[in-house]
């Protein structure tokens, strides 16, 4: 065989009846096949959609969606002022809708921002399913140290139809979130300032300790009642989801981690004390595993919905007028800007963290070149299921091309996460309720 003989990555066996079978990869393929380089993914996720100020109040300069085009780029609105730094590494998306979502309760709108499952009517003995993270996580994970990094405002799961995270597993249970920068950093770091030899067994203990209390809870859990049994399937969750971490660690106890500089990092800083410290501390992490590639995948909640948690609260330490939940349901001039101008705290919270990204250096180019940003929420404005508020960064080394404001109509959101699934390599065939792929948009490898 000669060395210019090469064929697709995503090349597929044909068989009787037009069937089709994804090859292995193999060396013919090229080194992009046989050594890829990282992809991940990030979901941001805030609560209580986006300021859209009604035309009456002439405000309009601070709808979170982009405005018509001047000089051949589109114009942001103040609220995402603090973007423009990236606006050639940043898309904005409209018209975005999970079919779901009208059907169900309007507050469930986070549970299915990641799935697209029927909250509304789930098959016996389910709420929801797979999220896009998880799928992602399930590609990705043995490549790093953690299949994925679940993070949120209040931590946990909550409870049904007012979870505390955004993530599900692939059987559609709730993946419990951390919320406290120093367990975090704990969980992601600590592993270098053990030895090998210390580390390999306290993992042994732990993983004992996680099965025999796992055995005993399903053994308990064959005697509860309903309610009980739904806190004990979230517990039992929370336990499959430790174990498979620590299980994970195994190999990876004897690869030292990079070297880092985690000096700027304020440990101390709490959900409780000065917003804009604690997002930023987190979202510091987030790049610091990305980095070191800790993990592929992340998914983090920034708000709760329907008033839930302590991050409704952070307007008020803002000087705004009102709650977070509270402002989205405010239809005077004043309430309208100031639900923009927390649209606009949140912004000033992201641009340093794709800042931070574009900083580290991958093996080609920086971190955000190989990493899908998915930034948004599960209602437009006042708990609207249509025209989710949707922007995109990064993954210029995975086809995205950035720039502009893209809408074609009624998108399903399904069909944005399967293209996002086909960048990243995952060839899966659908996902969720997908009808197919986005053609003719800021997807190129489809």
């Amino acid at each position: 065989m000669t060395n210019s003989f090469r064929i697709d990555r995503r090349a597929f066996l044909k068989g009787i009846g037009g069937a089709t079978l994804a090859l292995p990869v193999l060396e013919v393929m090229g080194a992009a096949a046989t050594d890829p380089l990282p992809r991940r993914f990030c979901a941001i996720y805030t609560a209580n959609g986006m300021s859209l100020p009604l035309k009456d109040h002439g405000i309009s300069e601070w709808s979170w969606f982009p405005r018509a085009a001047e000089n051949g780029e589109i114009v942001y609105g103040k609220s995402t002022q603090p973007l423009l730094p990236f606006r050639k590494q940043i898309s904005f998306m409209g018209g975005l809708y999970h079919p779901n979502g009208p059907k169900a309760d309007p507050h469930t709108c986070s549970d299915m921002w990641l799935t697209g499952a029927p909250l509304q009517n789930p098959k016996p003995g389910t709420y929801n399913t797979a999220g896009l993270d998880q799928v992602v996580a399930l590609h990705t994970k043995q490549h790093c140290r953690q299949a994925s990094l679940t993070l949120s405002i209040d931590a946990g799961t909550g409870f049904l139809s007012r979870t505390g995270t955004i993530s599900y597993s692939l059987e559609g249970r709730a993946v419990p979130a951390e919320n406290k920068p120093r367990r975090v950093f704990e969980r992601l770091f600590s592993a270098d300032r053990a030895s090998a030899k210390t580390e390999h067994e306290r993992l042994q203990r732990r993983l004992k300790l996680v099965d025999a209390v796992a055995e005993s809870a399903r053994a308990l859990d064959k005697k509860l009642g309903r309610t009980d049994r739904e806190r004990m399937e979230q517990y039992l969750t929370s336990l499959n989801e430790v174990e498979s971490r620590l299980a994970a660690s195994e190999k990876w106890i004897d690869i030292p981690l990079k070297k880092q500089d985690y000096s700027n990092l304020n440990l101390d800083a709490t959900n409780e004390g000065d917003p804009a410290q604690y997002y930023r501390t987190m979202f510091d992490l987030i790049a610091l595993a990305f980095d070191a590639d800790i993990t592929r995948s992340v998914a983090f909640m920034l708000n709760r919905e329907d008033g839930m948690g302590i991050s409704d609260t952070f307007p008020l330490k803002l000087g705004l007028s009102k709650t977070h939940h509270n402002l989205s349901h405010a239809t005077d001039k004043e309430g309208q800007l100031d639900f923009a101008k927390y649209d606009l705290f949140l912004s000033e919270q992201i641009a340093p963290f794709l800042g931070r990204m574009n900083e580290f250096q991958d093996r080609s180019g920086t971190l955000l070149d190989n990493t899908i940003v998915l930034f948004g929420s599960g209602a437009s404005t006042t708990h609207n299921p249509h025209n989710l508020p949707t922007l995109i960064a990064g993954g210029g080394n995975m086809g995205l091309r950035h720039g502009g404001y893209w809408r074609d109509g009624e998108t399903r959101m399904s069909n944005v996460y399967l293209s996002i699934l086909r960048s990243m390599g995952i060839e899966q065939e659908s996902f969720s309720d997908s009808t197919g792929t986005l053609g003719n948009s800021i997807f190129t490898r489809v």
